[in-house]
């Protein structure tokens, strides 16, 4: 017998206070790692850059009901 996944659900970041995207993007940030080249970027400028791909829509908010987890991912261009 085999479980039953649920579908993720994305979330609007514009739904969440301003306490808890800045905890999500925050989370979001710490885990990546991103390599930002030869110079620093702080952790202010991280997370400000990732507010302005959810605002552009370039990424958005998933919230993973099996795991019960939230994530940010880059949406994929749509094919023309």
């Amino acid at each position: 017998m085999s479980e039953q996944r649920a579908d993720p659900v994305i979330v609007p970041h514009a739904e969440l206070s301003a306490e808890a995207l800045q905890g999500v993007i925050e989370s979001f940030v710490l885990r990546e790692g991103t390599d930002y080249g030869s110079h620093d970027v702080s952790l202010q400028q991280k997370v400000a850059q990732v507010l302005r791909q959810l605002e552009r829509k370039e990424a958005q908010i998933v919230y993973d009901p099996d795991t019960e987890s939230i994530d940010i991912v880059v949406r994929r261009p749509s094919a023309v």
